[in-house]
């Protein structure tokens, strides 16, 4: 039996009903990430390590 994953949203999600964002969901070995607008529809999978990177290279201003 699987645990079901927990999603959640950024606090930086918006205003109204905050559905206008993704939600991701955590689990030791992977990340996934859905569209909260349609959260029964497929979602992308990252192992958690390549998540991380990405998230890494989002923090670092771009080159001049």
């Amino acid at each position: 039996m699987t645990t079901p994953d927990i999603w959640r949203k950024s606090s930086y999600s918006g205003g109204g009903q905050g559905d206008a964002c993704v939600e991701i969901a955590h689990r030791p070995t992977h990340i996934s990430i859905r569209d909260s607008k349609t959260p029964t529809s497929p979602h992308l999978t990252f192992a958690a390590e390549t998540f991380s990177t990405f998230l890494q290279a989002l923090k670092v201003p771009p080159q001049a």
